[in-house]
């Protein structure tokens, strides 16, 4: 399997960037009966671009499963920031794993966890037997990096992505994709609503990993820290090891997918049948050649 590679895609992120950039000044495609697909129309526009810029042999993609995980039972305000999706997006979310199925791409998702957990897990499993691409938008998935795992990171505009392996997060980010669990844990995360130590910011947090290694390395050096950053370590003790805890991606999802599960068989005329009752005229075509790239 050496040539073979596996893209688990971060359904949600590349589901809410359609939407967005298909939403201009409030328009929002729909088809003649009224259903709203400009999420879906551009969500598969960003898939077929990374499958013909990756080549995957092999395809999951991975949702959220509501609101309700292991990390808002740590923490009443993980996530509690976020406001409700528009409504135009809300039929999307079912609608979209419909057309994965149709693309025959697999969808995962499971209830307690987030789909970054399903990916983390995904990872280790396929990575033990191929190479895997994990296309987010998100930069925590970069904690997932491994000799067999590359991060891929949606930039704005087609085909413009950012690949992080071990080499290019070193030189590019100062650090390890373990010590990234553990910026998270002294920034904090506004996206998701957890604080981290108030008063550390990237660039302290950065300087303190390079120099100590982990944040269990920075506890047993405290007496050596400048006394204010010693001083806001010590005063937010317990929120630093939650915060860990919540930016911490669980690879031990109780899933599983082998390979021969997961290969990639898009059916042109199945997924032109899907299209045409969508109205994606316009994609009909551009399927048909990412089929034939990367076949």
């Amino acid at each position: 399997m050496s040539e073979s590679r596996v893209m688990l895609v971060d359904g949600m992120a590349l589901l809410f960037r359609g939407y967005y950039a298909n939403a201009y000044g409030g328009y929002i495609r729909k088809t003649k009966d009224g259903l709203p697909t400009n999420a879906v129309y551009g969500f598969v526009k960003y898939l077929l671009d990374a499958c013909r810029t990756f080549n995957p042999t092999h395809m999951i993609c991975c949702w959220d499963m509501g609101s309700t995980t292991f990390r808002t039972d740590k923490f009443d305000g993980y996530k509690a920031n976020r406001p409700a999706a528009p409504a135009e997006l809300i039929p999307q979310f079912e609608l979209v794993k419909e057309v994965v199925s149709g693309l025959n791409i697999r969808n995962v998702g499971l209830a307690g966890y987030e789909a970054d957990d399903c990916i983390g897990t995904l990872s280790r499993q396929l990575g033990e037997l191929m190479d895997v691409y994990v296309l987010t938008g998100d930069h925590d998935m970069l904690q997932l990096v491994d000799e067999r795992v590359k991060v891929v990171i949606m930039k704005k505009g087609p085909s413009n992505y950012a690949v992080y392996d071990a080499a290019k997060l070193l030189e590019e980010k100062q650090l390890t994709a373990k010590q990234f669990i553990d910026l998270k844990g002294l920034v904090g995360d506004t996206s998701d609503n957890y604080p981290g130590v108030k008063g550390i910011g990237e660039k302290t947090a950065t300087k303190l990993l390079v120099e100590y290694e982990s944040i269990d390395g920075i506890l047993a050096n405290l007496d050596l820290l400048p006394k204010s950053v010693k001083t806001k370590i010590e005063a937010d003790l317990d929120m630093l090891h939650l915060c860990r805890e919540l930016a911490t991606i669980t690879c031990q999802v109780p899933l599983s997918c082998t390979p021969e599960e997961c290969i990639w068989r898009p059916e042109q005329a199945k997924i032109a049948e899907l299209f045409e009752r969508l109205e994606f005229n316009s994609l009909v075509k551009e399927v048909s050649c990412t089929i034939t790239a990367v076949s």
